[in-house]
């Protein structure tokens, strides 16, 4: 088809939809590559961003501090946040020590910690036999999915750990 000026030719409908198809292929192109490439993208992927549980030097050095040279019990503390956070600014938590809460035998301290937070030790709660239990909830702010920890530590100075992974949606911490 011409057009009425001579030397300008107009596009008529089998060019536009011959162009809209090579447009659309080329949009589904890259997709492809990614496809195709399967594992490779995905390990590249997860080189560009550490691992969400390997703990942070920041979480060692918190750690090492409330624990000292002592080992942590396994047990005793239940630590309950939810498995999927699907905001990270606002993650509820509940944790619950099981003690007698007598002057001879009591939870003293409780150390929430975060292994990938920009700021590791996230609070600390102080107990006295008065408390009655043990017992405390709240929110917390996370970045990026990671394991949550809450060491507990009694008037005996034994260690009580839990542990708990939440995989985080969008993160609350902002950037570092």
């Amino acid at each position: 088809m011409t057009s009425r000026k001579p030397g300008r030719t107009l596009v008529d409908r089998r060019m536009m939809l011959a162009s809209a198809g090579a447009l659309t292929l080329s949009g589904l192109a890259p997709r492809a590559a990614r496809a195709q490439s399967g594992p490779s993208a995905a390990a590249a992927a997860a080189a560009a961003d550490p691992a969400p549980l390997v703990p942070t030097a920041q979480f060692n050095a918190a750690f090492e501090k409330i624990v000292g040279g002592g080992t942590p019990i396994e047990g005793g503390v239940t630590l309950e946040l939810p498995e999927d956070a699907e905001n990270g600014n606002i993650v509820p938590y509940k944790i619950n020590i099981e003690s007698p809460m007598t002057e001879a035998d009591h939870i003293a301290r409780v150390h929430l910690l975060s292994t990938q937070n920009p700021q590791a030790s996230v609070a600390t709660f102080h107990f006295t036999p008065l408390s009655g239990k043990a017992a405390v909830s709240g929110r917390m702010r996370l970045a990026k999915t990671q394991e949550v920890v809450a060491v507990a530590v009694t008037s005996a100075n034994t260690l009580l750990v839990a542990r708990t992974i939440v995989n985080v949606g969008i993160g609350g911490c902002g950037t570092e």
